[in-house]
């Protein structure tokens, strides 16, 4: 393995609390949650890639959250190794946070019903959080499959390691299924909020990046596959005014850098600005429609 393949950031100055260098002195445990809901026919492609990876997972949990195709069913006949937990369907963030707090592994992952593993992806990133010891956060970084074909990410998706809070301003640029974490990390910025019904991911992801670098593994190493009738951009108009909310949040906590916050409310001004407009043209095309 060669050191250019990853983008790792000293973590040096991380607090004691937060830097236990004693747990990479043994093969650490790790749990992988998986929120589905009505994804019977997919959630096998998911499943499998986490049981093929070079470096197994300790545990599979899959979250069905208030499924009516028998999802809960298949995977518990088809899979008898995996945890199956049920709930009534709450959404996306009260599904992953039943998983974070059934895990009994040290690190957790996420991995979305409707996309898929690269057999190294917990290898790769397992040995990114060795050689930088104390980081609680590791995301890779991706290929883009939309109705079966593989498309290119624009720009303003593009990934990247170490204090990034800025460039997670404008949109989620941390995919959930890529991301490796250490649990200590959800005891100092808290779990997904669940009452936000989309952008939830980048709700939690500028609580981390406003106190923590992130590693980043650049190499694609999970497939998100995209198109699906029932993905949150399709179910949710305005996508902006969850992450308003999100920026909301993160400017209220006191101990946000000055630096941050300035980026913070200068971004929560142009998403207002542009969600206004959205709205405002809603309401017109309502009218004449």
């Amino acid at each position: 393995m060669r050191a250019s393949r990853f983008l790792l950031t000293a973590v040096s100055h991380l607090d004691s609390a937060a830097r236990p260098p004693k747990r990479f002195a043994r093969r650490r445990a790790i749990s992988v949650v998986i929120p589905t809901q009505n994804r019977r026919e997919l959630i096998s492609r998911a499943i499998d890639s986490v049981r093929a990876q070079t470096r197994p997972a300790g545990e599979i949990i899959v979250v069905d959250d208030g499924s009516t195709d028998d999802t809960a069913r298949f995977v518990a006949e088809t899979y008898p190794d995996v945890r199956v937990l049920r709930q009534e369907n709450r959404g996306v963030s009260a599904a992953r946070n039943a998983g974070i707090r059934a895990a009994e592994g040290e690190l957790i992952a996420f991995l979305d019903s409707d996309d898929e593993w690269l057999p190294r992806k917990l290898e790769r990133q397992i040995q990114a959080m060795e050689t930088s010891p104390g980081a609680l956060f590791c995301h890779t970084n991706e290929i883009w499959v939309r109705n079966g074909r593989r498309v290119n990410p624009m720009k303003k998706h593009e990934k990247f390691g170490g204090r990034i809070f800025e460039k997670a301003l404008p949109l989620c640029v941390i995919s959930p299924s890529s991301v490796l974490v250490d649990r200590l990390l959800f005891d100092e910025v808290g779990l997904f909020d669940e009452s936000l019904p989309a952008c939830e991911d980048y709700d939690l992801w500028l609580r981390v990046c406003a106190r923590f670098p992130v590693l980043f593994v650049d190499e694609p190493l999970i497939v998100k596959h995209g198109g699906h009738e029932d993905q949150l951009s399709r179910r949710h108009w305005g996508m902006d005014r969850f992450r308003i909310q999100a920026l909301r949040k993160i400017l209220a906590e006191r101990d946000l850098p000055d630096g941050y916050r300035r980026a913070a409310e200068a971004m929560l001004a142009q998403k207002l600005e542009i969600f206004s407009r959205g709205a405002r043209k809603r309401e017109l095309e309502s009218l004449h429609g």
